[in-house]
């Protein structure tokens, strides 16, 4: 176990911004599951925009890696094109 101040410090901030991040990962995945499971173009599109800002700031905090974002907003872009057709 740490002994420095400043360590202890450094575990607390760390656990706090896992749980943070964890949050935020999970909360995306549940929103790309949604979108992925609707029918309605409408609630699609709207969706769509909320779920591609969330994949950013995931990429942006390096969450997730900007490569993967891009992928999945591809795909989910391909299917809510497709849903609109």
């Amino acid at each position: 176990m740490a002994n420095h101040k400043s360590a202890l410090k450094r575990i607390r901030a760390n656990e706090a911004k896992r749980l943070r991040n964890r949050y935020q990962h999970k909360t995306t995945r549940t929103m790309v599951k949604r979108l992925r499971e609707t029918n309605d173009v409408a609630v699609a599109s709207e969706l769509y925009k909320k779920v591609s800002s969330a994949l950013d700031k995931l990429a942006k905090k390096n969450i997730i890696h900007k490569n993967k974002a891009s992928n999945l907003k591809s795909k989910l872009a391909k299917l809510v094109n497709k849903a609109a057709a």
